[in-house]
């Protein structure tokens, strides 16, 4: 009688035990370039405060803005894009390079650099280069910039 409760048992954990699918890279890189390219369309049609769609709400958010020296929580953040917004006529960016790396069908990191233009609204234009690095996390929304940092790069000793 033992024998055939312990068999049921490993029957029963053996068709509960969720089998590991292999992690398809390309199809989780493909999702967030997407959801990057996405991110820079928002902003180029709604300005700075089109970020918020992006990133991640939960306590676990944080970002390193330029010129900042330690992370800052959402709240902080979106103050400052809040702030910033009222300055800017249009922004438009671009990745210049832009790496991947899928951790799992929920996590990924990526670095790059982002090009563009930043028209305030006196009509002054300035070119901009930010190099970036962050995690981006799956939520039932979509993916979301869990934390991350970003420096705007030296635009006038490129080439240089």
């Amino acid at each position: 009688m033992k024998q055939i409760i312990y068999l049921s048992l490993i029957l029963v954990w053996a068709s509960c035990e969720k089998k590991a699918m292999p992690l398809d890279k390309e199809k989780v890189t493909q999702e967030v370039e997407q959801m990057l390219a996405d991110y820079h369309d928002d902003i180029a049609e709604s300005g700075l405060t089109a970020e918020f769609k992006y990133l991640d709400q939960s306590d676990d958010f944080f970002w390193v803005p330029p010129g900042y020296n330690s992370a800052l929580n959402y709240d902080s953040v979106k103050t400052i894009l809040e702030k910033n917004a009222l300055a800017f006529q249009s922004i438009s960016f671009q990745w210049d390079t832009l790496r991947i790396f899928p951790l799992s069908y929920e996590i990924a990191n990526y670095t790059g650099i982002v090009v563009g233009q930043m028209v305030d609204t006196s009509g002054v234009a300035s070119k901009v280069s930010i190099i970036e690095s962050g995690t981006l996390i799956r939520r039932k929304s979509g993916w979301k910039l869990l934390s991350g940092q970003s420096a705007v790069l030296d635009t006038d000793s490129e080439g240089s």
